[in-house]
């Protein structure tokens, strides 16, 4: 159990052995997800776009797909997952369209009012909590920019918040939750969609 811990663990930041096993999963695992998550997501007009917390780098290829005129940024603060990402990204990155930075997403200061859209896909259980956070994405985007949170959790499926038993600093978020941390920050217009058939939730909100 020791060593199936320590691999679920990788989930919050990949490092070591065990953390190149679990990014080598995370583009193919979450695949689908991502992929309803962005079906999800109006047309929008985005030049710039950041995915915060952006793991194995297939995040990233989406945005870049879906907004083929824009530059997108990708930021993580492990050092394997930002290894991945340019790995994954690395055509797009040697033509000047994307850019992937080790960093923090509770300190995002250095990119204020810079983005038309952040997007988060299955990440933000482990951010430093979500009203520090959340004003730290609504700072580094323009005024009329969106925020895209897309979780496998609804924050009341027994079967995810188990998960925060095993996975240290793991929180599952409910819907009311978040949404009250976004109006906090500053976000409005907040839109959840649900999927028909599992507790995937992806909100938009906009500052």
């Amino acid at each position: 159990m020791g060593l199936l811990k320590n691999y679920f663990n990788q989930t919050r930041k990949p490092e070591g052995k065990l953390g190149k096993l679990m990014i080598s999963g995370m583009n193919s695992g979450h695949a689908k997800l991502t992929d309803w998550g962005f079906a999800q997501l109006p047309e929008l007009p985005v030049n710039k776009a950041v995915d915060l917390g952006c793991g194995g780098g297939r995040s990233i290829s989406r945005l870049l797909e879906k907004f083929p005129e824009s530059h997108v940024t990708g930021v993580d603060y492990s050092p394997l997952s930002v290894e991945k990402a340019r790995e994954y990204n690395r055509d797009k990155i040697d033509e000047g369209r994307c850019t992937v930075l080790k960093g923090d997403v509770s300190s995002l200061d250095s990119q204020k009012e810079t983005f038309d859209l952040a997007v988060a896909f299955e990440t933000i259980y482990f951010w430093p909590g979500l009203d520090r956070c959340f004003a730290q994405v609504a700072g580094i985007l323009k005024q009329g920019g969106y925020f895209m949170i897309c979780n496998e959790s609804d924050g009341a499926d027994a079967s995810s918040l188990k998960y925060e038993k095993v996975i240290d600093g793991m929180k599952v978020y409910t819907v009311p939750e978040i949404e009250a941390a976004l109006k906090k920050a500053g976000f409005s217009e907040i839109r959840v969609n649900h999927h028909y058939s599992r507790p995937w939730i992806a909100i938009l909100a906009k500052k």
